[in-house]
């Protein structure tokens, strides 16, 4: 299954200057008070030129996005990862090293598709993300990692009721899939559930948010950082992504992830299951709904 636990800062110190005050024969001699905390910052650039370097480390299992409150990367790493492999990042990074931040996620990041039935491909199993439409025509939106390995999606596991074929993927790099509804019985509400869905948004850091999947059901979290990176490996690396603590596992690939009536994104990947949580992206909505000139209902 390829498919969001603070550690310590790392690159911050802070050092603590004593103060001595001595007195001496006839004469009083206060030392002055020097607090001084010492901060490392990294400019923008510095920050770019880290998340480059851990991009050609190309160490399969990591993630990466810049924590704006910190002012540093934060590296995410799978349990796949080792520690010389961490160490390669570092070395990579040279002098930005003191940049990085480094945090282990349990589990394995894999793009989140199987075998099963909800929208069916060959011999996988996704989930449909989004209806959405130009004029009269109408698609819908699932993980582009899906729309790589199937053409014609079926909403049964024996492929007798076709949904519709795809007209455009795009994986890796980004993460979204347009499928066309070839059959005109099929319902396209702008629903999730029983959730209507009117707009489309990105989220910012902090946002709770919702996602639905075909294995999984429905589940709960947090936004916990934006353009974030991962790589899945084998050369699948995809950026851009939305980084949440909420819930996933095969099958999920393609659902969709909202709040309220608000649309925000499609199920990329992650680590972890729903049984002891994990970390799992998503592709951002707009890029999709921007790029294909769809819109929701």
């Amino acid at each position: 299954m390829r498919i969001k636990r603070t550690t310590p800062r790392s690159g911050r110190r802070t050092r603590l200057i004593a103060v001595a005050t001595g007195f001496l024969a006839a004469a009083a001699f206060a030392a002055p008070t020097a607090n001084a905390s010492e901060v490392q910052t990294f400019s923008a650039n510095q920050l770019t030129q880290a998340g480059s370097s851990v991009l050609r480390a190309d160490v399969p299992g990591t993630s990466w996005a810049v924590d704006a409150k910190t002012n540093r990367l934060v590296v995410t790493v799978d349990s796949t990862v080792t520690q010389a492999e961490v160490n390669r990042i570092k070395e990579q990074a040279g002098g930005n090293a003191g940049a990085l931040t480094i945090k282990h996620t349990p589990g394995q990041f894999k793009k989140l598709i199987s075998g099963g039935d909800a929208i069916w491909g060959g011999q996988y199993r996704c989930s449909l993300g989004f209806n959405v439409h130009s004029g009269s025509t109408w698609y819908f939106l699932t993980a582009g990692h899906c729309g790589e390995v199937a053409s014609t999606w079926y909403s049964n596991s024996g492929h007798t009721t076709v949904l519709g074929t795809n007209v455009n993927y795009s994986f890796p790099g980004d993460d979204f899939a347009l499928v066309r509804y070839t059959n005109s019985s099929i319902a396209h509400p702008s629903a999730v559930g029983s959730q209507s869905i009117t707009s489309a948004a990105t989220p910012s850091v902090g946002t709770t948010v919702t996602r639905r999947g075909s294995t999984t059901g429905t589940h709960s979290g947090r936004v916990t950082a934006l353009n974030a990176t991962v790589n899945y490996g084998g050369g699948d690396v995809v950026s851009g992504l939305i980084q949440t603590t909420v819930c996933a596992e095969g099958g999920d690939s393609g659902g969709p992830l909202y709040g309220g009536s608000t649309a925000y994104g499609l199920t990329s990947g992650g680590s972890g299951d729903c049984t002891s949580g994990g970390t799992t992206f998503f592709q951002p909505v707009t890029e999709a709904l921007s790029r294909y000139g769809v819109t929701l209902p």
